[in-house]
């Protein structure tokens, strides 16, 4: 999927490049699973070799996992919010947007929030599976454990109840939990350190005023023909 079929292939090797204002797919598969159960429609911002940056609009037609009887998954109690059936759900981004940026593969994604008005709220490491790249866009793998960074610089860990939780119910296996666990302390070291991207000034970055709010296609759960990382 991209804008008006604009996409660029690059230099490096087969991986492919998508031009500034293309739009994608960010999309996770289900724990546990090959099926996908969340599709993002973004724009490209920036894409080379250190970084591929994207914008996640207001207002975009987004895939939600719900459980079967169509409640929120933060709804329910922990105990079973993994263990409960599922089906998705097609849904609108509520709120500001979000600009992820990824950098080839790192185990973790870092995504900015605002508050109304631009204000800046904090960094958000997503800890995943390296992105994997095809043709429409980038899939991944939710690790459930993620880290928040504010504008002052302090950290702390996020939702260590869910990854407790879904290593109990078997969707993470004690090899992966401790992958995991190690890829959150490297990215601890690089807060701390305040490498890349957190003091390259993406918080003061703005989209284009002339992008469109991509749309999700029918196909958006498509297996890809190819992938990359």
């Amino acid at each position: 999927m991209t804008d008006d079929g604009a996409m660029a292939r690059a230099a490096a090797g087969a991986v492919t490049r998508w031009t500034p204002g293309t739009h994608i797919l960010w999309r996770y598969r289900a724990n546990g699973g090959e099926q996908f159960h969340i599709a993002r429609p973004v724009t490209v911002v920036r894409d080379d070799a250190d970084l591929l940056a994207v914008w996640l609009a207001p207002g975009t037609e987004c895939v939600r996992p719900v459980l079967a009887d169509g409640t929120p998954v933060h709804l329910e109690p922990l105990e079973s919010r993994y263990t409960k059936p599922r089906t998705v759900r097609r849904d609108r981004w509520f709120g500001t947007g979000v600009l992820k940026l990824a950098q080839p593969g790192r185990p973790w994604s870092v995504w900015l929030f605002w508050e109304p008005g631009w204000r800046f709220k904090n960094w958000y490491v997503n800890l995943e599976e390296p992105l994997a790249r095809w043709a429409g866009g980038v899939d991944s793998e939710d690790h459930f454990l993620d880290i928040t960074v504010g504008p002052d610089r302090r950290w702390h860990w996020r939702d260590e109840d869910e990854f407790a939780q879904a290593q109990r119910d078997g969707l993470m296996d004690p090899a992966t939990a401790e992958r995991v666990r190690a890829a959150g302390r490297q990215a601890v070291d690089v807060i701390r350190a305040w490498g890349p991207p957190f003091p390259d000034g993406w918080q003061d970055w703005r989209p284009d005023p002339s992008w469109a709010v991509p749309s999700l296609p029918e196909d958006w759960d498509r297996t890809p023909a190819h992938v990359s990382s």
